[in-house]
């Protein structure tokens, strides 16, 4: 039978491995943790004159490094001089050339956010008027391409790794206790220390290509893993390296020299003196996500990073403790099954487990989301609500199994008490049988005195005796697996907990995708800064005029000159409008006629034609302008200087 069951194990935890794996690679990029929330000039502007540095302001402190803000012409030429700087706060500027042509130029960014991670992206604003551009914005996201994705599995390997280590060892030392009698479970617990490190070394090589070009050949650059070394991530990576030597002594300690103790004082004081170790590794471990990522930044950090550590602990305590437990379950060897006492520790275990990861779960999503639509209004709260669903169904089938593990404890004393009587009768069966294979040979088959038979040695009857042994030990291992697989109660356990497993293997992987998530907080505070950004933007242009200066040239004699338009004050409902004409040299100067058209495209809203009254030299005025809603409106200037001689001049304006 367990022939049978092994292969459908294996099969099955690899099913659950491709889904986790696709839920990762379904997720996308991960979002950014720093939100841009203004920029000067703004996302879309048209300005008069060319701007003299361009800057940008994000919800949190970032990283830059030189080519973190570059500014593009619209044949893709870098304007931007000298190196970023941070101007105030949170607001960054690059300085650019002077005397830059009119057209449309792209402002391209990549920085580190304080919580590790990357944030990039791009955004065009005009001089003059829009014009054509060969620059691209699209796919500007930190996290495409082959680094991204190999970073991303990467972080799940490592939290993998230290759930299954830290959960296993914690199941063998206060559950179990048993060390280097169970191989399958020592296997387990090494795999996710090689996992771990193995991670945590290709993060430290990928960091570097994966918050810069993202590109393979830079993954060897030791350059780039010397900036790495330097920033908060690169000592976090190092610090687990660190710790990692330490659990390795940990790990031989417990499968070595542990299991060895006979004397039952020095075990219990042994057993102590690995506990305190173990905890301070293990949250040493912990620790160095927690100082690095969401818990490290933000509102009350000094509280959000040991709960982040004690959330951490939990998690490796439930998942890799139910790990081991299904390896044991399923793996150990027959004559050193899992107890029922050694179940029901881990029940407990278990259930503290989860009050600790209810509580600082709790904690973590007021954190993180701040109001109640942020659970349906973003990214992170979603797959917050996700994570919780599956937490509730391995909670019930966790209970499921503390029913088993009640049904195990009823039947343990009557197995025990088959197995003895199944030992005798198989004992006396072998001695009689042995009796037998001595007493029917006669003398015809003896060999001679002093003379060895064929195939014999001087001792045949120890080397019989032997034989029979062995055969007898491999009989009740047998008998040991079958009364254990046959056990319904037994076999009940171990189907709710490879459900349990199956679950978590898919909940792991919706927790790695949510470390990588934008934390609703900042998203909703992006946005309303954002918004808030836009709303002062439209208060002051509503305080004063808008003045657009467009030189036109209609070919003729005399036909150059600048057409300045005046909106007062440029918002919704009634304005005024002046028109003023000048010659190149700034006189003031008659034509035949000037015509104004107001159109938003985006509305599907004009042409809206203004025919404005002559006032005085170069100088006309229309009342009443009716601007119907807000947005960016394209104003276009029809100016005739003779009889045949005309052009039409355009801008686009925010206006209200």
């Amino acid at each position: 039978m367990t022939q049978t069951i092994a292969p459908r194990v294996r099969t099955l935890m690899l099913l659950l491995l491709a889904v986790a794996w696709a839920l990762l690679a379904g997720a996308g990029p991960a979002s950014a943790h720093a939100a841009v929330t203004g920029s000067d000039p703004g996302q879309g502007a048209v300005v008069d004159k060319a701007p003299a540095r361009i800057s940008l302001t994000f919800s949190e402190q970032v990283a830059m490094s030189d080519d973190a803000l570059r500014v593009l012409d619209p044949e893709g030429k870098r304007v931007d001089t000298g190196k970023p700087s941070n101007v105030s706060g949170t607001t960054y500027a690059v300085p650019l050339h002077s005397g830059l042509p009119d057209g449309t130029y792209t402002v391209a960014y990549q920085v580190v956010s304080a919580d590790s991670h990357p944030v990039a992206g791009a955004w065009t604003f005009s001089i003059g008027a829009p014009s054509k551009t060969s620059v691209s914005v699209s796919g500007q996201s930190a996290d495409d391409g082959v680094v991204g994705w190999l970073y991303g599995f990467g972080r799940y390997v490592s939290y993998a790794g230290f759930i299954v280590m830290a959960g296993g060892a914690a199941f063998v030392l206060a559950c179990w206790r048993r060390g280097s009698g169970v191989r399958p479970v020592q296997r387990f617990v090494v795999s996710g220390w090689v996992a771990l490190t193995a991670a945590t070394l290709a993060l430290l090589l990928l960091r570097g290509s994966f918050t810069g070009s993202g590109k393979i050949a830079d993954v060897f650059d030791l350059s780039l893993l010397g900036q790495v070394l330097q920033t908060k991530t690169g000592a976090a990576l190092v610090s687990r390296l660190l710790l990692l030597a330490a659990a390795a002594l940990f790990i031989a300690v417990l499968f070595g020299a542990y299991d060895k103790r006979e004397d039952a004082q020095e075990k219990r004081d042994l057993t102590f003196g690995l506990s305190i170790g173990g905890v301070v590794v293990a949250a040493g471990l912990a620790a160095s996500w927690a100082m690095s990522e969401h818990a490290s930044v933000g509102l009350q950090a000094g509280i959000a990073m040991p709960a982040d550590v004690l959330h951490l602990l939990a998690v490796a305590a439930w998942l890799g403790g139910l790990g081991a437990l299904l390896i044991a379950l399923y793996r150990a060897p027959a004559d050193t099954p899992v107890d029922r006492s050694a179940v029901r520790r881990f029940s407990q275990l278990a259930f503290g487990s989860v009050l600790v990861l209810i509580a600082t779960g709790t904690y973590q999503s007021w954190r993180q989301l701040g109001s109640w639509s942020a659970f349906t209004d973003t990214l992170y709260g979603r797959l917050l609500l996700a994570k919780i669903g599956l937490v509730v169904v391995m909670v019930g089938v966790a209970w499921i199994s503390r029913r088993w593990t009640g049904r195990l404890a009823e039947t343990v004393p009557v197995e025990a008490a088959a197995v003895r009587e199944k030992e005798r009768v198989g004992a006396g069966t072998e001695t009689a049988g042995e009796v037998d294979t001595t007493t029917v040979s006669d003398g015809r088959d003896a060999p001679a005195e002093g003379e060895a038979g064929p195939g014999t040695d001087e001792h045949p009857g120890a080397e019989r005796a032997a034989q029979l042994a062995r055969q007898q030990a491999a009989r009740d291992t047998a008998r040991q697996k079958r009364m254990r697989d046959a056990d319904p109660n037994r076999s009940g356990l171990r189907r709710s907990v490879l459900a349990e497993a199956g679950i978590a293997v898919v909940l792991l992987a919706v927790t790695t995708v949510l470390t990588q998530t934008e934390p609703g907080r900042t998203e909703q505070e992006a946005k309303a800064a954002a918004s808030s950004s836009a709303s002062a933007s439209a208060d002051t242009g509503a305080s004063g005029a808008l003045t657009l200066n467009m030189p036109f040239d209609t070919g003729g004699e005399d036909g150059k000159g600048i057409v300045t338009i005046d909106l007062d004050p440029a918002r919704v409902g009634d304005n005024e409008l002046h028109v003023f004409v000048e010659r190149p040299n700034g006189r003031a100067f008659d034509i035949p006629e000037v015509k104004v058209e107001f159109t938003l495209e985006a509305k599907d809203i004009g042409p809206l034609p203004v025919v404005p009254d002559h006032i005085a030299t170069g100088h006309w005025s229309a009342n009443g302008v009716q601007i119907p809603m807000a947005g960016d409106w394209q104003v276009d200037v029809t100016v005739r200087t003779s009889d045949i001689d005309e052009v039409t001049v355009s801008k686009n304006a925010q206006i209200g």
